[in-house]
Formats: C-alpha cells, sequence, structure tokens
C-alpha cells in the first residue's frame, strides 16, 4: 500500500511541474503539453490503497474526474497512463480520452468527468458476475457531492434489491470544487444514507491506509460470499485545489494552514517505522516509485501524438 501511495504521489508531482509549461505567466489552461483541467489526488491516496488491496485484476472498478490514485493501485498500466494525459497514441485510449477518461480493459479499471457517472456502471457489471456465477465484485469510488445525485439514490436502490457484489465507496474530502459539505448535504454522515436502502453504511475517519484495509476487506468479502452492497464513506483530505491553479481562496486560511500536517504518506511513513519496517526498506521503495514516474513521464514525452485523422477513430457515430 505504501508503494501504490509513493508512486502516485511522484507521478503526479511532475505532472503538476510539466502542467504549468507554456500556460505561464498569464494562466491559459488550453496551452503546454497538458492542456485542460487537471485534477490530482494528492492525500487522498489512502482510499484508493486500502480498497484496492483486496482486488483482482478481474474485479471491476469505476472511479472520478480525480483518478490516478485509484488507477494505480488497481494497477493500471503506468506508461500507457501517462501517454494518455499528455494526449499521446500510445495512452490507454490513443490519447483520445485525456486525464479524466482512463480507461484499461486488462485490469477492468474505467473513470468518467461526469460527476456520479461510475456508480450505475459498476451495478451493472456487478450484477453481470452474479448472473454469471462468478465471485468477482465491482467497486464504485465517487466524491461526496455524487451522493446528492439522483444516480447515486437509483444505483443504491437497484443494487441492494438484487444483492449485486458491489461495494460503494465515497471518497469525502469535505468540498464539491468550491462548496464545502456543510452547505451542501444534509446529513452530517452520507454512511447514514446506506440505512435507506437496507445495506451496510461504515464511516472510516481519518485518512487511514490500515483502517480503510480493514474496512473494505469486510465489504468486499461479503461483496463476494453473495451478501450484497455496502456503501463506505472515507474521510479524506484534498491537499491540493479542485483542479490545478486552484487559488483555493474558499478554504478558511486556518484550515489551509492544518493540511500540511495530514500528508498521509508522511504518517503512514512513520507508522510503519514504528512498526519496525527498515527505513532502508522504505527509502528503497520511494527510490523505485521515483524511477517509474521517470520512465511513464520519459515514455509519455517522447511518444508520438496521434494523427489526424484519428479525431474520428474509435467514436460513436
Amino acid at each position: 500500500m505504501y508503494q501504490a501511495m509513493v508512486q502516485s504521489r511522484e507521478l503526479e508531482t511532475r505532472i503538476k511541474t510539466i502542467y504549468f509549461e507554456g500556460k505561464l505567466p498569464v494562466f491559459n489552461m488550453a496551452k503546454g503539453p497538458i492542456p485542460g483541467e487537471m485534477h490530482l489526488s494528492v492525500g487522498q491516496e489512502p482510499c484508493a490503497v486500502g480498497v484496492c488491496a483486496h482486488l483482482r485484476p478481474s474485479d471491476f472498478v469505476t472511479a472520478t474526474h480525480r483518478p490516478h490514485h485509484v488507477a494505480i493501485a488497481k494497477g493500471v498500466n503506468l506508461r500507457a497512463m501517462a501517454a494518455e494525459i499528455f494526449g499521446k497514441e500510445t495512452g490507454l485510449s490513443h490519447g483520445l480520452g485525456g486525464h479524466m477518461h482512463l480507461f484499461d480493459a486488462s485490469v477492468n479499471f474505467s473513470c468518467s468527468g461526469i460527476i456520479g457517472e461510475g456508480i450505475a456502471p459498476a451495478v451493472g457489471a456487478a450484477v453481470a458476475m452474479k448472473i454469471q456465477g462468478r465471485d468477482d465484485i465491482a467497486v464504485s469510488f465517487m466524491g461526496e457531492g455524487a451522493t446528492n445525485q439522483g444516480q447515486f439514490h437509483e444505483a443504491l436502490n437497484l443494487a441492494s434489491l438484487w444483492k449485486a457484489p458491489v461495494v460503494f465507496i465515497i471518497e469525502d474530502n469535505a468540498y464539491g470544487i468550491s462548496v464545502s459539505k456543510a452547505e451542501s448535504t444534509s446529513v452530517a454522515s452520507n454512511a447514514d444514507r446506506a440505512a435507506a436502502y437496507g445495506m451496510p453504511g461504515v464511516f472510516v475517519p481519518g485518512n487511514d491506509p490500515d483502517a480503510i484495509y480493514e474496512a473494505a476487506g469486510e465489504a468486499v468479502a461479503r461483496a463476494r460470499a453473495g451478501g450484497g452492497p455496502t456503501l463506505i464513506e472515507l474521510e479524506t483530505h484534498r491537499l491540493e485545489g479542485h483542479f490545478v491553479g486552484d487559488t483555493v481562496e474558499y478554504r478558511p486560511p486556518a484550515e489551509l494552514e492544518s493540511l500540511a500536517t495530514l500528508d498521509p504518506i508522511t504518517l503512514f511513513r512513520a507508522r510503519l517505522e514504528a512498526d519496525g519496517h527498515d527505513g532502508a526498506e522504505l527509502n528503497a521503495i520511494e527510490a523505485e516509485a521515483i524511477s517509474l514516474a521517470d520512465d511513464a513521464i520519459a515514455f509519455a514525452r517522447n511518444s508520438e501524438y496521434p494523427a489526424a485523422r484519428e479525431a474520428f477513430a474509435h467514436v460513436f457515430a
């Protein structure tokens, strides 16, 4: 889990730096080698690794517009992922999808820029697995803002009714873009909403990889055994803005200052060392993550852009 957390952070650190190339001194989102919006998952890494540590390549995962940490934890090819972010032909979708639309059929991973879009497809995949007599499951990652969308309630109702082997994961980072959860959501804990659909609702505080691992393990085992869906709400922290370039002026200064003490990678490394893991072992993990991130970025930079005619390929007419 530590390796996947560090791998995500190292890749995103490089992406953030490269993202500003060509966009300054006057910020222009359309310029540079990575045009468009960029949403980083810095701080939310525990959510991905604690859940995906229980999953197989044959399990189906849908993620959000902030997907890199989940993609890496699920085993998406790092080179192809980086190339897709750069819009290159060697990317997961030949450079036509970009960072919010990463698809890797080899490990059954997908994501979407539409809020809550992956919830219903995850239920559909889970129902298909049940019909096929498999013990594979589906997991749907979403932000807390997605719980206020209609498809969230429709999907949970159907999943419970059909006892679909699906786990719903809410990454609650307290903000939907610039709107706080307190200003948008009628309940203090979205885990409470599970009761309305006859499924367990679990709240995991503290952005703790180990606690997330324990809660996810129970939910995954329940789904594989035919017990139906579970809703898990994870308290997490978005250490960056909603997008790269977000000035974060909507967050109180004291709140922003406190974020510096909440880096989950720093905290998890300290715990691992306290539990007896050798510092040299952890340094080696970090060095490998740096090497792989550098390799993926170099691969993406050196790859070719798709031909202009490709704009009309791989699309619905």
